[in-house]
């Protein structure tokens, strides 16, 4: 499938009116708020390092760190003796009680992170961890764990030794970003790059409760991108979320990232262009654009490519350093919506040090699907500060929250298209090194948002590991 065609194009730059997202908005729904309800500590000596501007223990394509399930939370993090541990409280205390699982983190490198998914077939949690372009560890627990936790022991016991493979199911010899997401039927998927940076496709695998399957990949590397600069011919997609909503539809929004600097107007800028959107409607088998034409087959020869139609729903050319792998949000009427950021054209049409660049003039903005179909993007009005990533969250009323690096959260309502962005909590206090992750699954539980942050430390000097509670609106 070829051709590109530029959705969002008469979208850059533009601030929306407040109808486009206040369709579902009633009179007496409550605005966005925080409330803070508690802080606890994880480890007060977690491993610290910095490599690729963030830290193994609080990284943005992590999925999942923190994760709530029938009345009790987990976390995952390696210790300052590099062992890679889970622990879990009643929600609610501030009493973690934590397990290692017997294996320890081999490099500092920040890539390698854990993350966490239940199979609610069975009941099992599945870690998968420590990889970045080479081989990954996997380790599972018992069946039936995180169906009765106030009755099983929380011991080293409960899981099953490292694997190398997914219970003997070998995926790449280049295994990035491991992503668990939770099936509509109680099944588990993991989501992961085979391939390297600027080169790589997506893929899937499936937990069905009894075994694993390689569904394979579903994006293409090939192809060729051409910017007012030049062109390049590999690249990889990179994921802001991939999401199922209530109805089943599996939604996913992305940057592309090329290969070749020659499509930049400065090497010291980042390659990233463009945001996309794609959907499926029968669990990552086939993949949509926008439009709802079938752009791309999971294992088979027509992946979703660069070249494929329909897929931009907010344009960007490379000279702007767009962040990968931000963050992504379907609300309660199954819309998507993922928070981008980079440096806008007001402060010069190439960015020549992307760090430096997004630090001084780095804005974040919310790019959605408002109820009539149509994409908008509203800027948010809060500098970054820095280079790193910010989450999205949306409480049950779909207002909407930023959590920007060092645990600042801003927040917009419904009421106003999303366009109404105050801050709510100014992170004063924390000490936070910068990226801070969340946990997607607590809110729908108990209307609460909790952040794992790490404080900040220097060299190689470990640090509290610590989860923030704030209550949402009721």
């Amino acid at each position: 499938m070829k051709r590109r065609t530029l959705l969002g194009a008469a979208l850059a730059g533009a601030v929306v009116t407040p109808a486009l997202g206040a369709a579902t908005a009633r009179a007496a729904d409550p605005g966005p708020s925080v409330t803070q309800t508690g802080n606890t500590l994880l480890d007060s000596q977690a491993i610290y390092f910095v490599s690729y501007d963030g830290l193994v223990n609080n990284n943005s394509f992590q999925k999942n760190a923190l994760l709530t399930y029938k009345g009790y939370q987990y976390a995952v993090w390696y210790t300052a003796d590099r062992n890679a541990v889970v622990g879990r409280r009643v929600l609610g205390s501030g009493t973690w009680s934590t397990v290692k699982v017997g294996h320890t983190l081999r490099y500092n490198d920040s890539h390698n992170v854990i993350s966490m998914g239940v199979s609610k077939v069975d009941g099992r949690l599945h870690l998968n961890m420590d990889s970045h372009s080479d081989g990954f560890t996997y380790v599972k627990s018992v069946a039936g764990l995180m169906d009765d936790p106030a009755g099983l022991s929380w011991t080293t016991s409960r899981f099953g030794a490292p694997q190398s493979t997914l219970d003997g199911l070998a995926l790449t010899s280049q295994f990035t970003y491991p992503q668990f997401v939770s099936m509509p039927d109680g099944k588990l998927q993991l989501s992961y790059r085979a391939g390297i940076s600027g080169n790589g496709r997506n893929a899937l695998a499936e937990y069905n409760g009894t075994s694993w399957t390689n569904l394979g990949e579903w994006t293409s590397s090939t192809g060729t991108y051409t910017s007012e600069h030049g062109s390049s011919t590999a690249r990889n997609m990179y994921l802001h979320g991939i999401d199922y909503d209530r109805n089943g539809r599996l939604h996913a929004m992305f940057t592309w990232r090329e290969q070749s600097n020659s499509v930049m107007c400065n090497s010291g800028g980042i390659t990233n262009h463009d945001t996309g959107y794609v959907y499926s409607d029968d669990r990552g088998r086939t993949w949509r654009n926008n439009a709802g034409t079938v752009v791309g087959t999971t294992g088979g020869s027509d992946r979703v490519s660069v070249t494929d139609a329909g897929l931009v729903v907010d344009a960007l050319n490379p000279d702007h350093s767009l962040m990968n792998q931000e963050s992504q949000w379907t609300d309660s009427a199954g819309r998507p919506h993922a928070i981008i950021s980079y440096v806008p054209g007001r402060f010069g049409q190439c960015t020549t040090n992307y760090v430096a660049n997004r630090t001084a003039n780095g804005r974040a903005f919310l790019v959605r699907k408002s109820s009539s179909g149509a994409w908008a993007k509203t800027e948010i009005p809060v500098p970054l500060n820095s280079s790193q990533r910010t989450k999205l969250v949306m409480d049950k009323y779909n207002n909407a929250y930023a959590i920007f690096p060092f645990g600042r959260i801003a927040g917009a309502s419904v009421a106003s298209g999303h366009t109404d962005w105050q801050i709510l909590f100014d992170g004063s206090g924390l000490n936070a090194f910068g990226e801070v992750v969340f946990d997607e699954s607590r809110i729908a539980q108990d209307n609460v948002l909790s952040v794992m942050y790490q404080v900040k430390s220097s060299g190689t000097t470990p640090s509290a590991l610590r989860v923030i509670d704030f209550a949402l609106p009721a």
